[in-house]
């Protein structure tokens, strides 16, 4: 069965009419009978263009089917870190154990995560994800059992190297965005927006979740849980084919890393990341109890309210900006956790969390513009090897500061000072100065 061509309107994607349907179609022209002249009237038409820039997203054929399996396959992301740092910090009584084995896997995934992305761009999504993502689930589970029989610390940082082959599938449902809404920047920008917010959507359910079954049935439930989600997600994403990316010849361009501009704006990525990987583990050790998933999940809920407002604005904001912003914004769980009080941290992580989305959309827009069309899938991942390897930095770095924290909100130190640090090289870079 022929796929459905799209046209690009002033309202969005719309379906453009194959030459079987010509029938249907609005003549161009008035049509002149002898006798009398009039215009033939338009034919009646069923087609409704949602008004709502999000619903619109959903109207393009096809896209409800690989959002649903992409947004299974996203969850366990929000679940592994968290699950990872519970299930080890309660086998070994060592956040830092914790923190690093967890920046091990992250690190080592920053190293794969490019050559996997290359490999999507030439041979296909559903031909590579499928087996990336099998092998980084039996990774998962082999850190499980070492850490339920109580391995050697040398054995967890070697089997968390075995997670490392998990294909990125934000960025591959990103890629399916760009090929489906291509010339309509307007319609890219509210669903860069919408999977921002999927992001923080399973960044804010995937600690509770992570928490809640870790807490409530075994330690190792979360990791145990999020990996068959991973890979039924996938499984069914990889089956749209519908949507996928054509497949990109052999290029001769050579990495996206080459693009002028691309170093400094991984760089800034890189800080970023740190951000979110100490926040996670300092707010994991300062409520330290089955409350950490909760009062975590804020933050991502504060991002995600804040991207789905982003993707209705008519132009992105700099990124200069935007990363001003979470500098300040970052503070908050600073000063509520030194308050002492839980629901006051709760506050300050839900403020802080509003500078996140606006900051990774406008992070990403500019990583399409700058990436060719034949690397796109390399060039975001790129991106989000950059934030892995500031996660991977920025939990190790929490991890310690929560185990030798002279005070108790010490740790919230090292996500304000990293938002500092993205913005000063955002300023002395001068990357993204348009946005």
């Amino acid at each position: 069965m022929p796929q459905p061509d799209l046209t690009l309107t002033p309202a969005g994607p719309a379906l453009a009419p194959r030459y079987s349907d010509r029938r249907t179609a609005v003549p161009s022209r008035p049509t002149h009978t002898p006798g009398h002249t009039h215009t033939r009237p338009r034919p009646h038409t069923h087609t409704h263009t949602p008004r709502n820039a999000y619903l619109r997203l959903f109207a393009v054929p096809g896209a409800p089917a690989f959002i649903v399996g992409n947004l299974i396959a996203r969850l366990p992301m929000g679940m592994f870190g968290v699950s990872a740092v519970i299930m080890i910090a309660a086998a070994y009584d060592s956040y830092a154990l914790a923190g690093g084995v967890t920046a091990t896997g992250m690190a080592a995934g920053a190293l794969t995560a490019p050559w996997i992305a290359r490999l999507v761009d030439r041979y296909g999504q559903a031909r590579i994800a499928v087996p990336a993502t099998v092998y980084a689930v039996l990774g998962h589970l082999v850190l499980l059992l070492c850490v339920h029989e109580k391995a050697p610390v040398w054995a967890l940082f070697a089997t968390a190297a075995l997670t490392a082959t998990a294909p990125n599938t934000g960025g591959m449902s990103r890629a399916r965005w760009a090929h489906l809404l291509k010339g309509d920047r307007d319609a890219l920008h509210t669903a860069n927006a919408f999977e921002q917010a999927t992001d923080e959507l399973c960044f804010m359910l995937g600690p509770v979740v992570a928490a809640l079954l870790c807490s409530t049935l075994f330690p190792e439930a979360g990791t145990l849980v999020g990996a068959a989600l991973f890979l039924t997600g996938v499984l069914v994403f990889a089956a749209q084919r519908s949507t996928e990316p054509p497949v990109s010849p052999r290029t001769v361009a050579g990495s996206p890393l080459r693009v002028p501009g691309m170093a400094p704006l991984l760089a800034v990525f890189l800080a970023t990341g740190a951000v979110f990987g100490s926040m996670e583990v300092v707010t994991v050790a300062y409520v330290d109890g089955p409350l950490a998933g909760p009062v975590l999940a804020l933050q991502a809920a504060g991002s995600c309210a804040a991207g789905l407002l982003y993707g209705h604005a008519r132009r992105a904001f700099r990124l200069r900006t935007c990363l001003a912003a979470m500098t300040v914004l970052m503070t908050m769980p600073l000063l509520t956790a030194s308050t002492g009080s839980l629901l006051a941290l709760a506050g300050g992580l839900l403020l802080a969390g509003m500078a996140t989305a606006p900051t990774m959309v406008t992070g990403m827009g500019l990583v399409q513009r700058l990436t060719p069309a034949s690397q796109l899938n390399e060039g975001m991942t790129l991106a989000v090897t950059a934030l892995l390897g500031g996660i991977a930095a920025g939990s190790a770095t929490g991890g310690w500061a929560a185990d030798h924290a002279p005070f108790a909100f010490f740790g919230f130190l090292v996500p304000a000072a990293a938002a500092a640090v993205a913005l000063t090289l955002c300023a002395a870079t001068r990357v993204g100065g348009r946005a």
